[in-house]
């Protein structure tokens, strides 16, 4: 609801948060600034963190050598003898740079480490943090990002020297949920708008959503739409019990977001071209926002990992930590015996894991996005099935996992009950 209004700021709450559990990494500095993280205060200007009602935090992490590899780092870090680190180097992306303070990476001799960044010193003076330039990027403009350069600049560290990335993808997690519910925000959008205008426009003696072909693509849509918002919730949920000390929800989410996190985001663009052609060339023009919509709906597959990232991040969960297919396996098992379409779907998917040659390293590349594709659906189908609206469930099933579907949008099956489907996704307006 709220990143429909505007998708920018999302980003930079999404990190305020997120860094929370990066942060408890080091009591110390948790104690002091969770407090002023988790505030409902916003206090906007540059002055020493402790001394305002609320604070904002970022990330800056990648470097132009490294992108996803961050181990590749080159910016590093010189213990000082206050107990401090200088951090010099470069950073390639730093999105929301008005932050009050950063969670950045730098190079130790034990390796890369996290590190705590405050643009204001605690004595009131300025970090040495200088903006090279703002990103001139596709869409996301109401949110600045920046290339930094770090000269001296000084840090605290977050956990111990060398395990920077075990610290970081703490908040990595959060923020790739944030990924698919961004993704679903999305769908949601342009199904709503697309939706809207089909039943106040008329063509050819009709309404368009009264057309059958209409009423095809925005059913498909919709149940895209559904589909992204039933995953992005229950992983929210999922998270939760995780957080709550629940180990086979925390196994279960390893996974499952990994997965969802690439298709769904994967997804997004595709459905944003063609809710803006619902519009037809208004929807070409930027006063009906689409525009919009479909520039930002690309940020959420690259954003904190791009579709390969997620892809072989899933690979790496099965191969180090094999008790996270168990689970998937099993959760999507819940539904057997529900829809025969999906208990074929889950058996065929178990078939593949049988087959698979886990040294086959190249092998495995080269397949993981099929292969995960088909995990995310028969996920979600699962979820649909088990807590959605039965004509979604069953629009679902037959094209996304029966495989009766065409190459694009509007290609659902004759037999289905569109109109339900139509009418869910159409905004009731006074």
């Amino acid at each position: 609801m709220w990143s429909q209004v505007d998708a920018g700021h999302g980003c930079p709450i999404s990190m305020t948060y997120a860094a929370i559990p990066a942060l408890r990494a080091n009591p110390e500095l948790a104690a002091a600034y969770e407090p002023l993280l988790t505030t409902s205060a916003y206090d906007p200007g540059l002055r020493a963190p402790l001394t305002k009602r609320g604070l904002i935090a970022g990330m800056s992490m990648t470097e132009k050598q490294g992108g996803s590899d961050v181990r590749a780092n080159t910016t590093t870090a010189v213990a000082q003898p206050d107990g401090s680190y200088a951090i010099t180097g470069h950073k390639w992306f730093t999105s929301a740079p008005m932050s009050d303070l950063f969670l950045t990476l730098a190079q130790t001799p034990a390796g890369v480490t996290c590190f705590f960044v405050p643009r204001v010193l605690p004595d009131g003076t300025r970090n040495s943090f200088a903006l090279q330039r703002l990103k001139n990027k596709l869409g996301n403009h109401s949110n600045a990002s920046s290339e930094v350069e770090y000269d001296g600049t000084v840090g605290w560290a977050v956990g111990e020297e060398g395990q920077g990335v075990k610290t970081i993808v703490e908040m990595v997690n959060l923020t790739r949920l944030d990924c698919v519910l961004g993704s679903a925000t999305g769908m949601r959008t342009g199904v709503a708008q697309a939706a809207h205008h089909a039943a106040h426009r008329r063509a050819f003696g009709a309404t368009l959503n009264e057309q059958p072909l209409m009423g095809n693509v925005l059913a498909d849509l919709a149940v895209e739409a559904e589909a992204a918002t039933m995953a992005g919730l229950w992983l929210a949920d999922l998270t939760d019990a995780a957080t709550a000390g629940d180990e086979r929800a925390a196994l279960l989410r390893r996974l499952s977001l990994a997965v969802t996190k690439y298709h769904v985001c994967k997804r997004g663009p595709v459905h944003a071209a063609e809710a803006l052609e619902c519009l037809g060339g208004n929807g070409y023009i930027e006063d009906s926002r689409m525009p919009r919509l479909y520039r930002e709906a690309p940020l959420m597959s690259i954003w904190e990992g791009s579709g390969n990232v997620a892809a072989l991040d899933t690979l790496r969960a099965i191969g180090r930590q094999p008790e996270t297919l168990g689970v998937f396996l099993d959760e999507v098992k819940q539904a057997a015996g529900t829809d025969a379409r999906l208990d074929e779907a889950v058996a065929d998917l178990e078939k593949q894991f049988g087959a698979m040659d886990l040294s086959d390293g190249a092998g495995l590349q080269y397949g993981a996005r099929r292969l995960i594709g088909t995990m995310a659906r028969v996920l979600q189908g699962s979820l649909l099935v088990r807590y959605g609206h039965p004509a979604v469930a069953d629009a679902f099933a037959v094209s996304r996992l029966a495989g009766d579907h065409g190459d694009v949008f509007g290609t659902l099956p004759a037999g289905l009950d569109i109109r339900a489907i139509v009418e869910r996704a159409t905004p009731k307006v006074g």
